[in-house]
């Protein structure tokens, strides 16, 4: 992906500490995507704690003092682990079981989404400061909001709260932004953290913006601010793409991380977008002429989900996954400990490591869920036996396919088929803004700033069959829990 130097994705030779937090009383973190991250003393009190600083290192120079973290020494010598827990969650869930090199944790991502999250309202602030109204507290809640947007996130990617929760606690109202803003308040009355009140209000309001759990905002004024972690209009989902309502950083983040953590390539430069953004009638918004950046954001982010998220054996892993977690539940009770943030991060339970609590379990009431665990261990997965895209024309009707379905379909033949024979997924892919070209918008620079139509006639040919093949695509896959062929199972004959 990308350049390898840092010069292409590091800020830290551009941003004016001046303004901000003196370095005496900074932490120095190198970040392996954006280079250096300077951490402020408020944010030092979610990360560290007084033990833990006792054990880092200082480099001198001059008359100021910088203190280098080492990351490698934050799981083992903070006391409260609610944070640096995100060391145990990979980003990507078990797709490092397909592609070796995506290891990375939500711990690094939300350390480069606190440093996107302060380069950009700076950015809005340099260009836009006195019309906007940026002030300190603006940036300050900003900055919290990326550090602490993932903190309530459970394991294996997504995996946990829509596969595993829904088939053991059916009906529950459960998101990881609804139990990271509970973290939140955990923290700062366990830690006693001397923070304005109104200071996380608004920060739980802005991680919640993304979900069904919007809060009612506490003032109607910069609602742009919204839009930079967590996009509660229009965010770059998998459901949901929109050129110009884009939630900024958590998604610049991840893109450019995944890839070049699994070598897929990426030639996004958010850079440039970041540079040139402009807030336009409460939206954070882009020139005319950057619609070749957003094309390569929607390419991007196309490219990850079929190559990567979608990958058809990552797929298989998180179906084994689910079914050893749901195996496990009635004897380990997993899903008790997401009613309270005290319980949350119970060690070995809601984190990546409850494979190996598992596995190591000698407990017969666990063997079922060993086995499993044991089979992706031996490369021994559910096979993959067939996929159909839907038709476009019948994407708004078509429901979800299930394993009831497949088995439904069979005739009566020598060996019958049970639900518990056959696993589903369905995968629904929206890289625009359902049908609507997502490239028809933006905004013209100039005294004052206006919106600008870029018709079809203004795209090259390339982008205009970009947009014609990118509407909502929905696709399901078939697994089987032993080697079988299916392919010409009847149920595919009747679509």
């Amino acid at each position: 992906m990308g350049a390898s130097s840092n010069e292409e994705l590091n800020f830290s030779s551009n941003f004016n500490f001046a303004s901000s937090q003196d370095l005496r009383f900074s932490k120095q973190i190198h970040d392996n995507v954006h280079g250096n991250i300077y951490i402020d003393p408020l944010y030092l009190k979610f990360i560290d704690t007084e033990q833990f600083q006792r054990q880092v290192s200082l480099s001198c120079t001059s008359s100021s003092v910088v203190v280098v973290v080492d990351l490698s020494l934050l799981h083992a010598d903070c006391k409260y682990m609610y944070f640096v827990e995100l060391r145990d969650l990979k980003q990507l869930g078990v797709a490092h079981m397909v592609y070796p090199g995506a290891v990375h944790s939500r711990f690094e991502h939300s350390l480069g989404v606190y440093w996107l999250a302060n380069e950009a309202v700076h950015k809005l602030k340099t260009h836009q400061g006195m019309e906007l109204g940026i002030d300190h507290f603006d940036i300050q809640t900003v900055k919290l909001a990326g550090l602490l947007h993932d903190i309530g996130h459970g394991p294996f990617s997504h995996l946990f709260e829509r596969e595993f929760l829904p088939q053991v606690r059916n009906g529950l109202d459960w998101s990881h932004e609804q139990m990271s803003v509970d973290m939140i308040d955990h923290i700062v009355d366990e830690r006693r953290i001397d923070i304005d009140s109104g200071t996380i209000k608004k920060v739980k309001e802005m991680i919640l913006a993304s979900s069904k759990f919007t809060l009612t905002k506490s003032s109607r004024e910069k609602q742009f601010l919204y839009d930079i972690v967590a996009n509660g209009r229009n965010g770059i989902d998998v459901d949901n793409f929109h050129w110009m309502k884009l939630s900024l950083v958590c998604r610049f983040d991840y893109i450019v991380r995944d890839s070049r953590a699994c070598a897929v390539g990426c030639n996004f430069q958010f850079e440039r977008l970041m540079e040139t953004m402009r807030v336009l009638g409460d939206e954070i918004c882009y020139r005319a002429k950057d619609y070749l950046t957003i094309h390569k954001l929607f390419a991007t982010r196309a490219d990850l989900h079929r190559t990567i998220y979608t990958h058809a054996k990552v797929k298989a892993i998180e179906l084994m996954i689910v079914d050893a977690l749901v195996k496990a539940n009635d004897y380990l009770h997993i899903s008790s400990h997401i009613e309270h943030p005290s319980q949350y991060w119970k060690v070995g339970m809601l984190d990546d490591t409850i494979l190996k609590t598992i596995e190591t379990a000698p407990d017969p009431e666990l063997k079922e869920s060993r086995d499993l665990i044991l089979r992706v261990r031996r490369r021994d997965l559910y096979q993959f036996c067939n996929e159909y895209a839907v038709p476009r024309d019948k994407i708004e009707h078509f429901k979800d396919v299930t394993a009831h379905d497949i088995v439904c379909s069979q005739k009566s033949s020598s060996e019958i088929l049970n639900e518990e024979d056959v696993a589903v997924t369905n995968v629904r892919i929206d890289l625009t803004r359902g049908r609507h070209n997502p490239l028809e918008r933006f905004v013209k620079m100039g005294h004052p700033m206006q919106f600008l139509h870029l018709h079809r006639t203004s795209l090259s040919i390339p982008l205009l069959h970009f947009y014609h093949h990118s509407e909502p695509f929905n696709l399901f896959s078939l697994y089987a829990g032993w080697t079988c062929c299916l392919c010409q199972y009847p149920f595919f004959q009747g679509l």
